[in-house]
């Protein structure tokens, strides 16, 4: 079946695009939210009954899981249990008229239930296969099961962040998770381009969770081959530049400050009425300012307390010096400049029979805009749509095998 002829409800720059996500819980989800944004039509796998266990995670609202809401939005649901004939036979129907699917189960479990790369390609040349795992396909480690945050610690984000006194901090959120979900759409759309650009082919594109975060942590590889130099924890400071932390203000609310560049650690200085700074020999450029950045930061800070946080943003605006407030998410929902982007949207939502907000898609195309159309939907409530209508599975067969068709 041509799938131009089949519903698809979105449209953008990546119309006419067919993703089937079978992945659970956050990378792989998360790629294909990225994708759905802009116009792919995703259709996500979840199993019968439970469905995809993120519906559980973090709050919820009458039993509606908000996190599923945010990350499966714009994409249709279907039940199919993989590890039976029935769920075998409709991912090789869906794959027929895709162009990519994307999977993030343990390495084997694919080919264990018939459902490798091998197998699918010959249904259709043309699919593009992303794989994402703790470990990667490869490697002494690839057999392990691996999540997020088992990631942020292999990778060396743990080790850096925090205090130097304290034990490593993982993030407050998904973070190798959602720079996985990152990665997996933009190498998805890389392998797609030298597919109708150059070969028509497919390919397998997999990576493990914890390498885009090792690729993000800074130049630890070269410093340590080149130097021998371990990045340790400290705080909010950087081993790059300086000044760079947070610092409490008069309010006793808190900002963000960064100086990299030399005018604006001294356009810092200015509006902080400390012009001293700039020519005191610890500080007079980026290097010697790193040697010194506990006695620079206890100056900045000694200085910033003589201002609440309002003050002080509009003195450095004044000046021309860089600062933010550290918001916390009340903050940001009655932030002007988040209002006037549009970062916060308010999205219909029939399970919930309200509209829910949530962060609006990333990037502005000035002619085929990123849409939220609808939030995470129900489980399997394109069952019909999709097995029946687009696929042609027989509803009583459906029934039978106790899929809910609606």
């Amino acid at each position: 079946m041509d799938k131009d002829n089949i519903k698809a409800p979105m449209s953008g720059a990546l119309s006419g695009v067919r993703v089937i996500d079978i992945s659970n819980f956050l990378a792989g989800p998360i790629s294909s939210m990225f994708l759905g944004d802009f116009g792919a039509d995703v259709i996500k796998v979840e199993r019968p009954v439970t469905g995809d266990e993120i519906r559980y995670w973090g709050n919820n609202k009458d039993g509606v899981g908000l996190m599923y809401k945010l990350v499966n939005r714009n994409k249709r649901s279907v039940t199919a249990d993989l590890r039976t004939p029935l769920g075998v036979q409709i991912v090789k129907a869906l794959v027929k008229d895709a162009d990519i699917i994307i999977e993030n189960y343990r390495k084997g479990t694919l080919e264990k239930w018939g459902l490798d790369y091998e197998t699918l390609s010959k249904i259709n040349p043309g699919l593009i296969m992303v794989r994402i795992t703790g470990f990667g396909q490869t490697g002494p480690n690839s057999h392990r099961p691996g999540f997020g945050t088992l990631a942020e610690g292999y990778a060396g984000f743990a080790s850096i962040t925090g205090y130097p006194d304290r034990p490593p901090l993982l993030p407050g959120f998904g973070l190798a998770d959602e720079t996985s979900g990152l990665m997996g759409a933009y190498l998805a759309l890389a392998a797609l381009r030298e597919r109708d650009q150059n070969s028509g082919r497919g390919q397998i594109v997999e990576f493990g969770i914890y390498e885009p975060l090792f690729t993000l942590l800074g130049p630890q590889v070269v410093d340590y081959d080149q130097l021998g130099i371990i990045q340790e924890r400290n705080g909010s400071r950087l081993p790059f530049t300086a000044p760079r932390n947070t610092y409490r203000t008069k309010d006793d609310k808190w900002v963000s400050i960064s100086g990299s560049a030399q005018s604006t650690f001294e356009r810092m200085c200015e509006a902080l009425h400390v012009p001293d700074l700039i020519n005191d020999p610890r500080f007079l450029d980026n290097r010697l300012r790193i040697q010194n950045a506990e006695a620079l930061d206890d100056a900045l800070q000694k200085a910033i307390l003589d201002f609440d946080r309002d003050t002080l943003i509009e003195l450095f605006d004044e000046f021309g010096a860089a600062v933010a407030a550290c918001n916390n998410i009340a903050e940001i929902f009655e932030d002007p400049h988040f209002i006037a982007r549009g970062n916060i949207v308010a999205v219909e939502d029939s399970e919930l029979k309200a509209p829910l907000k949530m962060q609006n898609v990333v990037g502005n195309f000035s002619r085929t805009p990123g849409e939220i159309k609808h939030a995470g939907p129900k489980l399997g409530e394109h069952n019909r749509e999709v097995l029946i209508d687009m696929l042609g599975f027989d509803p009583d067969m459906l029934e039978n095998e106790g899929y809910e068709i609606g």
